[in-house]
């Protein structure tokens, strides 16, 4: 069966059982396939990744007035639920090893504020951070680590996937992640009594009574029995969508890994990464903009590297911990075209394209 017929094979039985709304059989069964497939105990789908990070910051107390540690490195997603929560963020800075948090600045952090309600770490395009010691600083300091894994799903620390390794993992399946259900997300545990309460207060907290009954604060949060449907057939051809972003990964790195200044984002030795974007830096004549200028006269997109939030304009008066690893990726580092469905005359293309700049 093809991608497609997977897809619509689920979409079907959602209208032919008419289970439309966030209630189905395809909600349950995309929840328990996620959660059996990276190997946690229990799993909740949302609308978004950033709803699955708000419900995280919810299930671990984080109100008005308290601190969360967030890498600076990374989408406004990741930060902008600790907002909504009339918390505030303090953003911590990556390392160069894995362009992830650093073990060190979030260390440093904890001297700084040591009354921190949680930590959020993120696995930046697919890259795994050094989980062993930011799982021994947060436990250490007695403080939930909920990691925002929206782009790494797949990805494997020393045999272990990413999601699994905080007290809650987030997952995202917006149209430019690895798989996609169009827009969707999904929060994971091994402790099933809190996904069981983050379904509840996703569906509007609900009571279980005959008529409509509410007695805590509710969010419209659930994901739909179609959308979920989507999720179960993408989910046969994730292992296929790795091993195509790898190989587009290797292609990159066989092809301009020997340019003068190029250097390919980061894969260690315990890091089995998903490849999500294939991202280098560049330290030679040659900067990100003239390779993003250079494909879009091609009609081709590459993309910067995350501005870090540290530096956005509603981010900046919060404080930030480290000594500017961050900043310096994003003024030398580009994102290439990675998608699934590019071939190989696609990113001969590319290179070809990229290749006369030097």
């Amino acid at each position: 069966m093809s991608e497609e017929g997977y897809e619509m094979h689920y979409i079907k039985r959602a209208f032919d059982t008419n289970w439309i709304a966030p209630l189905g059989e395809n909600v349950n069964e995309f929840e328990n396939e996620l959660a059996l497939k990276i190997g946690s105990k229990a799993a909740a789908a949302l609308t978004t990744g950033t709803s699955a990070i708000h419900l995280a910051l919810i299930a671990a107390g984080v109100g008005e007035g308290d601190l969360v540690f967030c890498p600076s490195l990374t989408f406004s997603a990741t930060a902008n639920p600790i907002i909504y929560q009339h918390a505030s963020p303090v953003f911590i800075d990556s390392d160069y090893e894995t362009w992830n948090m650093c073990p060190k600045a979030l260390e440093e952090a904890f001297e700084k504020y040591p009354n921190v309600k949680a930590v959020i770490v993120v696995h930046l395009y697919g890259l795994s951070a050094d989980m062993d010691k930011i799982v021994t600083i947060c436990k250490k300091h007695h403080v939930t680590l909920i990691e925002d894994a929206a782009e790494s799903l797949g990805t494997v620390y020393k045999g272990k996937h990413t999601g699994t390794f905080g007290e809650y993992g987030v997952f995202s399946f917006n149209g430019n992640k690895i798989i996609t259900t169009s827009g969707g997300g999904m929060l994971v545990s091994n402790n099933e009594e809190r996904i069981a309460k983050v379904r509840y207060w996703a569906t509007q907290s609900r009571d279980p009574a005959r008529h409509f009954q509410h007695s805590e604060l509710g969010f419209n949060y659930r994901m739909s029995n179609v959308v979920a449907g989507i999720g179960r057939g993408q989910m046969k051809v994730l292992d296929d969508r790795i091993e195509k972003k790898k190989y587009i990964f290797e292609y990159y790195k066989r092809e301009l890994g020997e340019l003068a200044g190029v250097k390919l984002m980061p894969v260690n030795d315990w890091n089995k990464p998903n490849y999500w974007l294939s991202s280098l830096t560049l330290s030679g004549k040659v900067k990100p903009i003239d390779i993003i200028e250079a494909l879009e006269r091609r009609n081709i997109e590459a993309r910067p590297i995350w501005k870090p939030l540290h530096m956005q304009p509603y981010f900046q008066k919060y404080d930030f911990v480290g000594k500017g690893v961050s900043e310096k990726l994003f003024e030398t580092g580009i994102c290439l075209p990675s998608d699934t469905k590019m071939t190989k005359e696609d990113l001969e293309r590319i290179v070809r394209i990229i290749k006369k700049l030097w």
